[in-house]
């Protein structure tokens, strides 16, 4: 039962927690408030006529007070009792006063139990058993502390309290040691998260980029010692950015977490798969041959093909680019060569249609180019920024009366020691490196400028424009076109773009929406490399352009190649039968010049007529 203070009886002074909180600070008030409410436990003897140790605590305000009495300590039924109330006890007192040795049995037997371990334990016994054995018995039964009978209150209480200060105090520091213990052990376990995520990628569990360096250290040293080939391909999805575009970031991760699932099923276990950017996957495959690894790059490409990814009602499917380079035990390679490798055969898979596999090779150009990237990137920047660019200038003659009716302005670099560098050698790998639309529009606003500065009686003159495919996507380059003309006064038709086949094709609605808008201004069109691109002649037909430029690989050999002769025939043959006129380029000789006039060519263009100089010519 519980024992509450007694509202029947009122003492004639305040219980001795009151008197002692009405002189105490608001901190001890709070203390006291919260050792009332400490539970206490009071086993108490049924034989027993003497003052109830309950009541005395009730009458000093505990108030949360457990009661129960006894005859015999040896009962289990008590101890199961006790153990009912065990989370609410803070204290226990009991009375051995009849059982002597057995009632401290007991007290062992409390005292061992799991749950009153921290639960401080006051004995209460008869005073004629007062002797030191006793005592040290009491203390090894787990006591803290005993009264003797009779149990005066002015005893009792400061006991009681000291007891339950004890048990606060003991409480605060299991608690204390268990935030300890919890601390450590999230400390412990944040360590091991950030240990895991220095060698993996947290999306998908993969090793990320730093842990695949370091397995292709120990491969290439495997490679050496053991005299075996190794493998690492890079995996680069073709067109991840739909789906992120599309269904956002979060749908996009999820697709990346499939992909990487159905890279390690495809895989051997001792395989080193890794994800390495947003979107481009490594595998290393030690001891293996080129045979092999190929087989393995063309297994994974096919698997990625055939997977479908499902989101929204929308079925997506992408393809995969697979450069593949080998770790050969006579290379002295590092780990970030052998990784550049695999990246730039990845590069020319996608360079030549996507979703292929590659092996490195050191006769790829696009591999040529990036090598030589690092050296010209600054020469090229160098040249636009310092004015060391310059235009050549090849003249086109009217084959009738071969006059000469305007150029072809051709684009040169001048180097450090003021050599001239073909456009072959740096356009490329501006175009590679973003440098190609400081150039083009560069070489607008020049030509532009040389028109604007020729004499009237050159105002017939045309200058033909070569512009890269990124040129005629550019939506700057309409404005870009439109200011320069204004300022400088010049007509628009006295400017044709050279646009070629293969490029007007590649994006042909940008491409045709912006032709069309510069023709409107007066600007001419000349489709290059006329007959190389194979394109039907729909395309042609449709394309708004007023020249078609026959490729010099048709007109070299002309007078001796017969394939060439009924090509070109063929081609003036569409020129005309579509209204546009004809350029031959490549004329090398007073006989190719002469057979094409015999075709009915109408423009012509090559070194038997002007070798491309600094100055325009004239006749």
């Amino acid at each position: 039962m519980t024992i509450s203070p007694n509202s029947d009886v009122q003492p004639a002074y305040s219980t001795d927690l009151e008197t002692h909180a009405q002189n105490s600070s608001k901190s001890e008030k709070l203390n006291l408030e919260n050792i009332r409410q400490k539970g206490i436990y009071v086993i108490e003897n049924s034989n027993d006529e003497s003052a109830s140790v309950a009541s005395m605590l009730a009458k000093s305000g505990f108030e949360k007070i457990f009661s129960t009495t006894h005859q015999n300590t040896a009962d289990k039924s008590l101890l199961r009792k006790i153990q009912q109330d065990a989370n609410n006890t803070d204290l226990i007192l009991l009375d051995i006063t009849h059982n002597g040795l057995s009632g401290l049995e007991f007290c062992r037997k409390i005292h061992d139990l799991k749950l009153f371990h921290d639960t401080p334990l006051i004995i209460i016994a008869s005073k004629n058993i007062w002797h030191e054995d006793f005592i040290y018995s009491a203390f090894l039964a787990g006591a803290i502390d005993i009264i003797f009978k009779p149990v005066q209150r002015l005893e009792l209480i400061p006991r009681v309290i000291s007891s339950l200060l004890l048990k606060t105090e003991r409480d605060l520091r299991k608690n204390h040691k268990i935030e300890l213990e919890n601390e450590l052990a999230e400390r412990k376990v944040i360590e091991a998260r950030l240990q895991y995520l220095v060698s993996h990628d947290e999306l998908t569990g993969l090793c990320n980029r730093r842990r695949l360096e370091q397995a292709l250290e120990t491969a290439v040293f495997h490679s050496k010692r053991k005299n075996y080939t190794s493998a690492l391909l890079y995996i680069d999805l073709d067109q991840f950015k739909v789906i992120n575009d599309a269904e956002g970031h979060a749908t996009g991760d999820r697709f990346l977490m499939s992909i990487a699932n159905q890279l390690r099923q495809g895989i051997h276990k001792d395989n080193i798969l890794a994800r390495i950017s947003s979107d481009e996957y490594s595998i290393l495959v030690e001891n293996t041959t080129d045979e092999k690894a190929r087989g393995l790059a063309e297994k994974l490409r096919r698997s990625i093909d055939g997977y479908r990814f499902s989101t929204n009602d929308k079925d997506y499917h992408i393809g995969a680019s697979i450069g593949v380079a080998m770790i050969l035990p006579e290379e002295d390679l590092t780990a970030s060569e052998i990784l550049a490798r695999s990246t730039q055969a990845c590069f020319e898979a996608k360079t030549h249609g996507r979703n292929m596999v590659h092996m490195f090779s050191h006769d790829d150009l696009e591999t040529h180019i990036i090598r030589n990237a690092a050296n010209w990137v600054p020469k090229i920047r160098d040249a636009i920024e310092n004015n060391r660019l310059c235009m050549h200038y090849q003249p086109v003659i009217d084959v009738t009366n071969g006059k000469i009716t305007g150029h072809e302005a051709l684009i040169r670099m001048i180097d450090y020691n003021g050599k001239l560098v073909t456009p072959d050698s740096f356009i490329p790998i501006a175009e590679r490196m973003g440098l190609i639309r400081d150039i083009d529009f560069w070489v607008i606003n020049h030509v532009i400028d040389v028109l604007h500065k020729l004499p009237e009686k050159y105002d017939h003159q045309t200058i033909n424009i070569n512009l890269s495919m990124y040129a005629f996507q550019d939506p700057a380059l309409l404005p870009l076109v439109c200011n320069k003309l204004a300022t400088t006064g010049v007509a628009a038709n006295r400017i044709t773009f050279e646009i070629t086949e293969t490029a007007a094709v590649s994006n042909y609605a940008n491409t045709r929406r912006m032709i069309k808008q510069l023709r409107k201004l007066g600007c001419c069109f000349a489709l290059d490399d006329f007959g190389t691109g194979f394109s039907s002649f729909n395309y042609i037909k449709q394309f708004p352009v007023d020249y078609l430029k026959i490729d010099g690989c048709f007109i070299r050999n002309l007078t001796h190649d017969q394939v060439d002769q009924r090509l070109v025939k063929s081609m003036i043959d569409v020129a005309k039968t579509l209204n546009k006129k004809i350029v031959a380029e490549y004329v090398e000789n007073e006989e190719i010049l002469n057979l094409l006039k015999k075709y009915g060519i109408d423009l012509a263009q090559g070194y038997y007529i002007g070798a491309p100089k600094a100055d325009l010519q004239y006749n």
